[in-house]
């Protein structure tokens, strides 16, 4: 089959690459019909690359049709149309029974000390093969995939992979009372969800991003945008009585453009040698900051900062006396998708998209334009904010 696939640092390739197999009874094979990138996998192509193979297949955004099932496997069968979560969990182990997916205990990468193990995400998270391909192997398939309807098109559903759920979990984590105010730091596709799904629940949403097309696709959804600086800071201050927003969700993360010192450790970790790479992202400080400081600055006293934006750093420098000063609740963490899809399933079929999940992606391209999509994603050149790939698209 058709992948795409990791050769080193900003070099991706399709190529063929042996079929997937069933290997567990709970296991099932799917025909990838759409396949995203996403903001995370720009991590694995810029500073990640200690901790990938070249090779490695890429991809957790996917969905499509089941192929075939394991023995074990009965909550799905061959033809049905589903969505694939990219964190792995089992369903029934302590973690996953508390709503903790993203912490599975059964398929936790205890090795690397890290949670459940995700698609297509480098040694760290399990380095499972992932959905940027023609077809995926699925593990723990009863419990991870999401049956979904036949009529509405992959674009309603295929975000219920990630990006819909982490932006759902962040403002649930910026718990903004009723009737408040969210601010939102980042408009690439999680920070355009997440500031709809604010925007769903009834608070007023403040939005700060540099791009004049990801501003004026936010504001088609009711939200008042902001350009990056001082000036866009002093304007949401002044639109909250000067107090600031009741929460923040940062959707930016360890993305270092703009900031010299970050960029410069992200070029650094990607071109070491593997183990040094590695020990270097696993004791020092290599995020961009600056969106983080700011969402702690920019939040009203007692408020919550939701960090959605992924950081990687291991000795991030944190404004602690400020944070205890302002008396501010941050919350944080891998998003726990089964636990909110029951939530966001009626949502994406509704008639009305009241997310607006239909007005997300720019471009739409063949598989075999990966390594071009890859760039124009990174680079947001011709108003890019969300690309999708079809394995089935010549």
């Amino acid at each position: 089959m058709r992948a795409v696939t990791w050769q080193g640092k900003r070099t991706i390739s399709v190529e063929e690459v042996p079929d997937p197999q069933l290997q567990e009874p709970g296991d099932a094979i799917i025909r990838i019909t759409s396949t995203a990138i996403c903001g995370s996998d720009l991590h694995l192509y810029e500073v990640l690359g200690p901790y990938m193979s070249a090779g490695d297949v890429l991809g957790h955004e996917s969905m499509g049709i089941v192929e075939e099932v394991g023995a074990d496997v009965t909550a799905v069968r061959p033809g049905d149309r589903v969505v694939v979560p990219f964190t792995i969990s089992c369903g029934w182990c302590w973690m996953c029974t508390r709503g903790l997916q993203s912490q599975c205990e059964t398929t936790q990468v205890t090795e690397q000390g890290s949670g459940a193990s995700l698609f297509g995400f480098s040694k760290l998270y399990g380095q499972i093969p992932g959905g940027q391909a023609e077809y995926l192997r699925v593990p723990h398939a009863d419990y991870g995939l999401i049956t979904v309807g036949r009529d509405l098109p992959d674009d309603r559903y295929l975000f219920l992979s990630d990006i819909l759920p982490t932006a759902w979990q962040g403002v649930q984590y910026a718990d903004v009372p009723d009737g408040g105010t969210l601010a939102v730091l980042g408009l690439g596709p999680v920070g355009q969800l997440a500031a709809r799904i604010g925007r769903h629940l009834g608070a007023r949403v403040l939005a700060i991003d540099p791009v004049a097309e990801r501003r004026a696709m936010a504001a088609r959804h009711g939200v008042e945008v902001f350009d990056q600086g001082d000036d866009g800071i002093a304007a949401i201050r002044d639109a909250t009585d000067g107090r600031g927003p009741d929460a923040v969700v940062d959707a930016v993360g360890m993305e270092a453009h703009g900031s010299p010192v970050a960029s410069a450790a992200h070029q650094l970790v990607g071109h070491l040698p593997d183990a040094v790479g590695q020990k270097v992202m696993e004791t020092a400080g290599v995020d961009r900051l600056a969106a983080l400081h700011t969402s702690l600055d920019l939040v009203r006293r007692g408020g919550t900062v939701s960090l959605s934006g992924v950081y990687g750093g291991a000795a991030s420098p944190m404004p602690l006396l400020t944070m205890f000063d302002k008396q501010i609740q941050l919350r944080m963490g891998q998003c726990n998708v089964r636990h909110w899809t029951d939530d966001l399933l009626p949502l994406v079929e509704d008639p009305r998209d009241p997310l607006g999940v239909t007005d997300l992606v720019t471009h739409r391209l063949p598989l075999a334009e990966a390594a071009p999509a890859y760039s124009l994603f990174q680079k947001k050149h011709d108003g890019c904010i969300k690309v999708v790939l079809d394995p089935a698209q010549s």
